[in-house]
């Protein structure tokens, strides 16, 4: 395939955004190349500038849960946007997608609606500071909760030790009140909480991480994370952006029956568009202005064409019993396949998966944590990443990062997934 004029594009986004894109991973720095530039899309497919057709298995990192335009989300969007497309005030709109997010997720009373996954995250965080009057909280290395300050931390030199910012512009003042701990490590939360007691606010998590790959919670894990929580005065923070309404109806408690004092989420709440929103009991969440002491704002927050968008894509979901299952059914298939042909080529790999998000890890041992993220080839992934791309198939330009399944592809999408690999796996 030739990105003739994607390359173009490219150049000329340079002169005027800085890297030539709104958001680093789009530029390709972890695989190199030039980023290919979207004309559309439809289904399970992209089509980009240069009449290329790409089987796309990011989904716009998640929210395209039923495929690019999906025919009621754009009729809705459409509808509404005559109506008018910001108001700065109250629609029915709102309150209707929210009594709908309140039904399908458990052990939740209220939710607030926001513009992005990363300002939700960063809200539930200031909620949970101003609820329980503590400073600290504790993440887990390899879990991205947006480019809020206090989540841009990396480790320390020591299992107890403060954060030091992993980014210029956070200050160390921000990173000392974040405690960074190992994913799927229970004695490694414990040894933090002991060496930091009645000082912790919250911890946050993904509970099936996706930004160090798809990693799934071991056995045990978010349960004791649950029990550590409760016996210390603790919040717990499910940061579902990426899970929630995408596992199943009611995200990952649901899913694996653990309680998150706060939840947030993005992507598929916004049926494609820019919508993010934290959850949680009324007690908790009657501490947001202008109930409460604690501040949260934002002009845009409950846009109209955003709240139409999440409210038809979660009543399509919602009316839909066998979606998920579906989603699963072929992501499984998917799974096997690509086994297969891993195997026949003798390449070293770890594929994990849960639910309809996957991704292949090119080194033999378990991927559980970041650490182990890390230890992947990432010279074969690369190539795998452009023989996928030249064949017609598009996954996440990083290694880091979860392949999303859409209900749009097609048993014969995926098979056409695992022939392409099996050609490219050949020459890896």
């Amino acid at each position: 395939m030739l990105y003739q004029r994607s390359s173009q594009l490219f150049a000329e986004a340079e002169k005027v955004i800085p890297g030539g894109v709104n958001s680093p991973v789009r530029a390709f720095k972890a695989v190199g190349g030039t980023p290919i530039f979207v004309a559309s899309a439809k289904g399970a497919y992209l089509y980009d500038v240069d009449g290329n057709r790409l089987l796309d298995y990011i989904n716009s990192w998640g929210p395209m849960i039923l495929g690019h335009a999906f025919e009621p989300v754009v009729q809705a969007v459409i509808e509404k946007a005559k109506l008018g497309t910001s108001f700065g005030m109250p629609t029915e709109l709102e309150t209707q997608i929210a009594a709908l997010a309140v039904e399908m997720v458990p052990n939740i009373d209220k939710i607030r609606f926001v513009n992005s996954g990363t300002e939700a995250c960063m809200s539930a965080i200031r909620l949970a500071r101003g609820f329980t009057n503590k400073d600290k909280i504790i993440k887990f290395a390899g879990c991205y909760h947006g480019h809020s300050d206090s989540f841009l931390i990396q480790a320390g030199s020591g299992a107890v030790t403060f954060g030091s910012p992993n980014s210029p512009g956070v200050t160390a003042g921000t990173a000392k009140d974040t405690l960074l701990a190992t994913y799927n490590d229970l004695d490694n939360v414990k040894a933090l909480i002991e060496a930091n007691k009645n000082e912790i606010a919250a911890i946050i998590v993904e509970p099936v991480a996706g930004n160090m790959g798809c990693i799934p919670p071991q056995e045990g894990f978010l349960e004791g994370l649950r029990t550590l929580c409760t016996e210390n005065g603790i919040l717990l923070i499910f940061d579902e952006v990426m899970t929630g309404f995408r596992l199943a109806k009611g995200g990952v408690q649901q899913l694996l029956n653990v309680n998150a004092d706060i939840v947030c989420f993005g992507k598929v709440i916004g049926g494609g568009l820019p919508v993010g929103a934290f959850a949680a009991r009324h007690e908790i969440m009657n501490f947001l202005a202008p109930l409460g002491p604690v501040y949260q704002a934002g002009t845009l927050s409950g846009n109209p064409l955003a709240m139409a968008a999440g409210l038809t894509m979660l009543q399509s979901l919602n009316e839909d019993s066998e979606v998920f299952e579906r989603l699963a059914a072929k992501t499984a298939y998917l799974h096997v396949g690509l086994e297969k042909v891993l195997k026949e080529n003798n390449i070293d790999f770890t594929i994990n998966r849960i639910g309809s998000m996957i991704s292949v890890h090119f080194d033999a041992s378990p991927v559980t944590d970041f650490k182990s993220a890390a230890k992947g080839d990432n010279d074969t992934f690369k190539k795998f990443f452009h023989g996928m791309l030249q064949a017609g198939v598009y996954i996440a330009p990083s290694a880091y990062e979860s392949w999303f399944i859409t209900d749009a592809l097609t048993y014969e999408d995926l098979d056409f997934t695992i022939s392409a690999a099996h050609k490219v796996a050949q020459t890896l």
